[in-house]
């Protein structure tokens, strides 16, 4: 192997990390990873048997099926959150409804494991908001002394004080102009035509 190869793979580790990164950004990630870590817990732990030395303890109940359609509903809202972030509020309300639900029908929610997980999951999706983009600001310091920017007007004193050097608060601030309204209407008094 060559030196070359190995910085050929970091960049594509790098790349790949990046294209990651943006895709998480723009979408309630964290929200969808906890609702699946919810999902998971309340659909094993029914089915689940532990082994102490030779005894083996069955956890399973009588609701297993119903812990079992939570768990995977969990984790398909989890993939929705992921997927497809539009029903992003629809989600985060029935992950919350189906973590309250499977406290009575699935073992306590997971042995509050996976209640609690689907319960932040589904709060994380109804608070997430997508980002706004940011807008580039031109830097001041390329701006002509007498120029503004578009839809600023300024006085021919501020204009001659800015040039002087003095300072001028506000300066920043658009003139308004007079309103311009068609006079033309008839008045009658306040009445329209028809009274």
């Amino acid at each position: 192997m060559s030196p070359e190869s190995q910085g050929q793979n970091e960049h594509y580790v790098r790349v790949i990390r990046l294209h990651f990164r943006t895709w998480r950004g723009n979408r309630p990630f964290w929200a969808g990873l906890f609702t699946i870590l919810g999902g998971v817990p309340i659909a094993y732990f029914p089915y689940a048997n532990m082994h102490l030395g030779n005894v083996t303890l069955a956890m399973s109940t009588t609701a297993g099926a119903g812990s079992l359609i939570i768990g995977v509903l969990l984790i398909t809202l989890g993939l929705t959150m992921w997927f497809h972030h539009i029903v992003r509020v629809f989600a985060g309300v029935a992950a919350i409804l189906l973590a309250l639900i499977s406290i009575p029908v699935a073992n306590i929610g997971g042995f509050l494991i996976g209640f609690l997980f689907a319960l932040l999951g589904g709060a994380l999706s109804l608070s997430w908001a997508p980002g706004e983009p940011v807008a580039e600001v031109a830097p001041e310091a390329g701006v002509p002394a007498g120029t503004a920017p578009e839809g600023l007007s300024f006085t021919k004193d501020e204009q001659t004080a800015e040039h002087s050097g003095g300072e001028l608060y506000g300066s920043a601030v658009p003139q308004q102009e007079p309103a311009q309204y068609d006079t033309t209407v008839e008045v009658d008094g306040g009445r329209h035509r028809a009274g």
